[in-house]
């Protein structure tokens, strides 16, 4: 029987993915151009409004590394930690690694604790758990569709989120409350953060000033105080 994950090596682990998730990709491309998004478009330091401010292929680049940031420390967490006995024990020391770069993202050190929605670096965390992939990918499949039917980007992550919690908790439903319990408790945890940190684009929806990812622009409003 495999030794559990060391205690002090994890907390490390965890630091150092939270510092990851904690660079603000959106922010400094943003800086690199010139321009600190968190005063321009939507204030928000996350990949759309760096597309906003920046122009898309700037969007994209900040998306792809803000995924690639949830996704490493969770890869390498998976692919570094023991296999006890117990499967739950190792899925409690992952999880609690894997939602630090979110945290992270939430949080950041670097800009005093305010930052984006982590919708990006949550797709990455997620693509990295074997579990999760699929079910991952099906759901950035569903946020492209609403995009483009929609064009608003918080009506396309809300319904991701909550698509992608329902089908695994259909896909997974032998498991969900077995050897998979700690990544129930995340998933569930982590879709209600997604619909949370929208809270302030539902009440731009209802009074019709969201902004759309293009054409129909409306006033700025920031995402914070």
């Amino acid at each position: 029987m495999t030794a559990s994950p060391p205690l002090g090596a994890t907390v490390l682990w965890m630091i150092g993915a939270y510092l990851a998730g904690s660079i603000p990709f959106g922010w400094l491309i943003g800086k690199a151009r010139g321009v600190d998004i968190r005063v321009l478009g939507s204030r928000n330091i996350g990949a759309t409004n760096c597309g906003r401010v920046c122009g898309w292929p700037w969007g994209v680049l900040a998306f792809a590394l803000d995924v690639a940031k949830g996704a490493g420390p969770v890869l390498a967490a998976i692919a570094w930690l023991p296999r006890p006995a117990d499967a739950e024990v190792r899925w409690l020391a992952v999880i609690l690694i894997a939602a630090q770069p979110i945290l992270g993202h939430l949080f950041p050190l670097w800009l005093g604790f305010r930052g984006g929605k982590a919708v990006a670096t949550s797709l990455g965390v997620l693509l990295a758990f074997p579990m999760l992939r699929d079910l991952a990918l099906a759901a950035l499949g569903v946020w492209g569709l609403v995009v483009l039917a929609t064009r608003y980007v918080s009506v396309a992550s809300s319904v991701a989120a909550l698509a992608f919690l329902a089908g695994y908790l259909y896909v997974e439903r032998t498991e969900v409350m077995g050897a998979y319990l700690p990544v129930t408790v995340f998933v569930v945890l982590l879709v209600a953060v997604v619909l949370v940190r929208h809270r302030a684009n539902y009440g731009r929806l209802m009074k019709g000033t969201e902004n759309k990812l293009w054409g129909d622009r409306k006033p700025d409003v920031p995402n914070h105080p």
